[in-house]
Parts: C-alpha cells; structure tokens; sequence
C-alpha cells in the first residue's frame, strides 16, 4: 500500500499542476504537418523545481492506458521543456501514448525523430499500425526496418504476419515464412502461432496445418487459431475433433475457441456438442462475454431451438448490438416474423441505432413471410433514419421479399437500377421466384447472368431444367441437362440426416444402405397408409422427371427426410421434437407429408433446408404456407 500511495502521490501533484507545467514549456513551433515534436535548440529555461522521469514516464503510462490525449500533450510539452525528448525509453512511452490514443500521424513523427531507435521502438510502431488497421504501414515499416539492417525478434515477426493476416497478403506471408526459417524463429510459439493464423485466414489449411504440427509448444492462442481456421475453411467436423484434443491436453480454454466451436457447431447443427460447449461456458464463467453469447445463441438457433436462444438472450442482462442482432436473425430463420421486427423496435427504444446486420436480418424476416410492405419500410428507413446505405446483401434481401410474393417484374427492374452489379446470390434468388411462379423468361435471364458468374454450380442447370420440366417443356430440359452434362459439374444429390444418440444418420432418395432400412420403409408405408385417411395424396406435379405417374410417386415416396422422420419416429422418445436437416429445399410433397404425419403421430418436427425452418405440429407449418 505504501508502494501505491507513493506512485499516486506525485501523480495527483502533477494533475493538479497541469496548468502550471503548460505554462513553463515553451510553446511548441508548428509547421504544416502539425506540431514540431523536437526543439530548434536547447530550451534555456530551466524550471524552478525538479521533475523525476519516472513521473512522467507513469503519467504517459496512464494517459496511454485511459486513453488521455490531451493530458499526454502536456506531459510531452513537459519532455521537450526539460530535454528529455532524446530519451529512446521516453519516446517509445510517447509512441505508445500516442497510438493508444488514436494518433498515428504523432507517434510516427516521434518515431521519425528519435535520434536513436531501439528493437522496442520497432515493434511499438509496428504493433501500433497493425492495431489501428494500417496493416501496409506495418509491412513497409519492416522492410525500412530491414534496410537499416536492424535486428528483430519474434516480437517483430508475430507483428509482421498478424499485419500479413488482416491484409491477406500470401506472398508477403511465404517471404517471412522463409525468413523466419532462416532466422531459427519458426519453432517460437508467437511466430508459429501467428503464422498459422495468416495461412488459415488466407485459405491455405494445409500450410497452416503444417505449420501447427511442427510446433513443439502450444498454447491456448494456438490452439484457438486452429480450431478458428477449420471453422473458416468449413472443415467444422475437424474443428470440433481438434476442440476434443484440447480438452484432452488440458489447455485452458479462452473465448475465443469458444465461440468458434459454438461456430462450427451451428454450421453443421450439431447441437449435442453445443450443448457440452455451452456446459463448458458456464464452468469457466465466459457465459457473461457478449461475443460468446451471441454465438451461444446463433448456434441453438441454427440448431433448430429457437426457444433456447431466447433464453439465453433473455438471460444476458445489458445487451449489444451483436446480440441483439443474433437473436433477430434467430427468428427471422425460423418464421418468427413479428418477434423480428418487435425487437427490431425493442432495439431503438433502449438507444441501440440499427447497423446494416440488423437490417439484414429483419428483411430476410419480412422475405420468409412475404411482407413487402413492411420490406419495403425498412428499406427506406436505413437510409432515410438511420443514413446507412444498403450494400449488395441488402438488395439481395430486397429481390427475394420482392420475388416470393410474384412480383418478379419488380424485383427484375430493382436489379437494373442497382448502384453495382448483381452477384450469384441475387440472381439465385430471382431464379427461385421464377421457379415458384412459372417465369420462363426471366428465368432465362437470370440463368444466363448465373452460368457466366459461377459456371461450375450444377443446382443453377438442374433449377433451369426444373423450372422447364415444371412447364412441361421437355425439348428445352434435355437441352439444359445436355449442357449441364457438357459442363462435367456433378449435382448435388439430396440428403436428409437426423442424430440420434451421438450419432448421425445420413439418408439419401431411396436408401438401401442403412442397417434398419427394411424397417424403416415397412414404418412409412404404414404412415402413408395412415395420412391418406385424411386425403393424402402424392403431389406428383413435385417430380420433374419425363415418366410414368406411378413411377413418380415411387420416387416421391422415398425422398430423404421422409425416411429420416420415420428413423426419427422409431427411436426418439415421443416427447423429444424430430430435428431432421437437409441439404436442399424440401419439396412441396414432403411439406405436406410432414404436416399430416405430424398429426397422427403428435409429434413436432422441425426440418431445416437451405431456406429456412419449418416447425411442423398437429398439422401445421410455421412458414404458413410461403417459403
């Protein structure tokens, strides 16, 4: 306590006595880039009382650490009034300050004019810009550092790649890659870590693999940054595998891999694993941090448990804008329109201000209802309210509020007026709703703009030959799978899959391979036989294969979460919902199986397609009939 009443003492004697040490430093000279940080000459006053630099020195730490711009200023008049602005500790304090403070342009000056520069100041400069975003200021820093011929340390290198890492810069990153291996740096876990990091984020896994088996330490930052670079190259099966050898190793766990695993289990609606990450949350006291439960409920509502992510954002007692924008995303997904756009409302009335992930999500909310005219609200009022300017995903939403509901034409002449061109999602969007409605022209159209865009996706051939098929014009569909075939992009086949027990089971159209397959298809027969009670018949117009009706409703009978919700049916207990995931649309036939079967079972099923969630009960869907 001593210790502390003596580092306060003389701190609260110079606060007092700001307006006094301004007055004894000679007004600094300015020239056109601002104040001249280095006297013309030495300042021939000398003060009438003794300053220590150990003062200073803590006053430039606490005006860095509180950020104290102007309080920094003074202490720095103070350092040019004494001749203290020599002083390499002095100026790194200085550069320090003034980064931590937002003024880049001054702690480059400072360091410009530093008679002598150590490794320090170096890598204060370096950190600073990497920090502040001016990540090419960092890079050419180190090559001037280079030129000097001055030494580095890991320090310098792990800031380098860090700055590699947010500009992506591969050959940059491959150069100091060698440069470390050179230098004998690459076994150092800063270094190892941070070049990892740069290999991930730029989409070389394999490198950055490489990297991390060849470390011989790790640490939990390590750790962190490969289970975040499986989750970035969609490898989410090996991102939750790496996350089991952590738990194994015993490291401890921060929030950062955290919320990558929340990550990686919402991408692939793993919610078993999610719920032993959420376990983990509350066991480490992480549950409290806004970007874990943010993540915490972006993860239960892509898992199909919408109710859950509520409650944990009920639980969360000062909200952000993040998590607020989670969870209006959460009921967009689902169908939960009003509880969107009651949030949505919610948000302003507590003095959020809306940003452009906000109106994101309440517009795709007002596309899965077909609301245009509160679509078309919101549309105005982000720019109008709240100045923010609609960028492509936000026209994207437009387009598909505007196609869902048939107003094709309009969503066509919305394109055309765009400040920039349409990307393959708008195009896509604009394919569906022709689809839907029956456009051929416009269908053409945009399958046109889709090939050129993304000439190796087969699901826009195989929708055009659909949209085709739908009309019965079949000239034109062995035209469009001719040249998909030509094309020699393989489509997608489509597959439903359900966890059960820890485990996932996987079901193609037309399953042979599944150990109790026989059992499941004599269980649907007799679910058929039960719904056509209540006028079930196979909508045979969803098929769009050129054969036989019977044969049509074979296929029909056999679709993917058809089989899924038996297997779902035969071994879940009776309370738990049918959670079945598939990696297409569901078709309309399925859509209306699911809701009858959901009657005569009493069970609720949730299906998630490429769309969105549908809750099926007691014979009904959420969508409402508009997906």
């Amino acid at each position: 306590m001593k210790a502390v009443r003596r580092l306060n003492k003389p701190i609260q004697t110079l606060e007092t006595n700001r307006r006094n040490l301004s007055s004894i430093a000679t007004p600094l000279p300015v020239d056109a880039h601002g104040p001249i940080w280095k006297p013309q000459e030495t300042p021939s006053y000398v003060p009438t009382y003794p300053i220590r630099l150990s003062v200073l020195h803590q006053l430039l730490q606490k005006c860095a650490r509180e950020s104290l711009p102007m309080e920094g200023m003074a202490c720095h008049g103070c350092i040019i009034q004494y001749g203290l602005w020599a002083n390499t500790l002095t100026s790194n304090m200085l550069i320090n300050m003034y980064s931590k403070c937002g003024f880049l342009e001054y702690a480059r000056r400072v360091f410009d004019e530093m008679p002598e520069r150590s490794l320090v100041s170096w890598n204060t400069m370096i950190g600073s810009y990497t920090q502040n975003g001016n990540e090419r200021e960092a890079l050419d820093l180190f090559v001037q550092m280079q030129r000097e011929g001055t030494e580095f340390s890991e320090f310098t290198l792990s800031g380098v790649l860090c700055a590699c890492a947010a500009e992506f810069a591969v050959f940059e990153c491959r150069q100091l890659h060698a440069f470390a291996l050179k230098a004998s740096m690459l076994e150092n876990m800063f270094v190892g870590t941070a070049l990892l990091d740069v290999y991930a984020k730029c989409n070389l896994l394999k490198d950055a693999i490489r990297v991390f088996e060849y470390m011989p330490e790790r640490s939990a930052v390590t750790w962190s940054s490969m289970v975040a670079g499986y989750v970035k190259n969609e490898l989410h099966e090996e991102a939750l595998m790496t996350f089991k050898k952590v738990q194994i190793t015993g490291v401890e766990f921060n929030q950062f891999i955290l919320s990558s695993v929340l990550a990686a289990c919402a991408a692939i609606a793993a919610k078993i694993e999610g719920i032993q990450a959420h376990a983990v949350l509350f066991k480490t006291g992480f549950i409290l941090n806004f970007f874990v439960s943010s993540s915490l409920v972006d993860m239960y509502s892509k898992c199909g448990s919408i109710n859950e992510a509520y409650v944990v954002f009920s639980c969360v007692k000062q909200k952000n804008i993040v998590l607020l924008n989670a969870m209006i995303s959460g009921f967009s997904r689902h169908g939960r329109s009003m509880e969107a756009m009651m949030l949505f409302e919610k948000m302003q009335q507590i003095g959020l201000q809306p940003n452009e992930v906000t109106y994101v999500s309440v517009l795709s909310a007002c596309g899965h209802m077909g609301l245009v005219k509160e679509g078309k609200k919101y549309f105005e009022m982000m720019v109008k309210e709240h100045n923010l300017s609609p960028n492509v995903v936000h026209y994207s939403c437009m387009v598909d509020v505007l196609g869902r509901t048939g107003l094709i034409n309009e969503a066509k002449i919305l394109i055309d007026k765009m400040p920039f061109e349409a990307t393959a999602s708008i195009w896509g969007s604009l394919l569906s709703s022709c689809r839907v409605y029956g456009n051929i022209e416009l269908a053409e159209i945009a399958a046109k703009h889709l090939f050129e865009i993304e000439p190796e996706n087969a699901g826009n051939h195989v929708l055009l030959s659909n949209i085709y098929a739908a009309n019965r014009k079949w000239d034109e569909v062995i035209q469009a799978r001719k040249l998909l075939k030509e094309t020699e992009v393989k489509k997608e086949r489509g597959k439903s899959w359900i966890e059960v027990k820890d485990k996932v089971h996987a079901f193609m159209v037309g399953e042979r391979n599944h150990d109790r397959i026989h059992e499941i298809y004599s269980k649907l027969e007799g679910i058929l036989e039960e719904i056509r009670k209540f006028g079930y018949r196979c909508e045979t117009q969803h098929d769009l294969h050129n054969v036989e009706e019977n044969q049509k409703e074979e296929l029909l009978r056999h679709h993917s979460e058809k089989l899924a919700f038996v297997f779902g049916v035969m071994c879940l207990p009776s309370s738990a919902p049918i959670r079945i995931m598939k990696n297409l649309r569901i078709c309309g036939d399925c859509h209306v199986f699911m809701k009858l079967a959901s009657k005569i079972t009493g069970r609720e099923v949730v299906v998630r397609d490429t769309n969105r969630f549908h809750h099926f009960r007691n014979g009904f869907c959420s969508c409402g009939e508009f997906w």
